[in-house]
């Protein structure tokens, strides 16, 4: 863990780490009923997903939250 951030549990995790591991743990459909974003419903592929997460800090605060709980 770095010493500048030691309380933040996301420092250093790629957003798409993040997402591929909520795909591969709970799958597009229910990742689309925890998180109800329309790029988890609608045709969704990392590429998109990461797409809208990066433009849309709500979503991306809502998918870093469902990822803490994982872990």
């Amino acid at each position: 863990m770095n010493q500048n951030q030691p309380n933040n549990p996301l420092h250093g995790v790629k957003l798409a780490d993040i997402l591929q591991l909520l795909v591969s743990e709970y799958g597009w459909e229910e990742l689309s009923n925890r998180i109800n974003i329309n790029c988890f419903k609608s045709n969704p592929t990392i590429k998109s997903s990461l797409k809208f997460l990066r433009r849309t800090p709500w979503a991306r605060a809502k998918v870093e939250k469902l990822y803490l709980k994982t872990i």
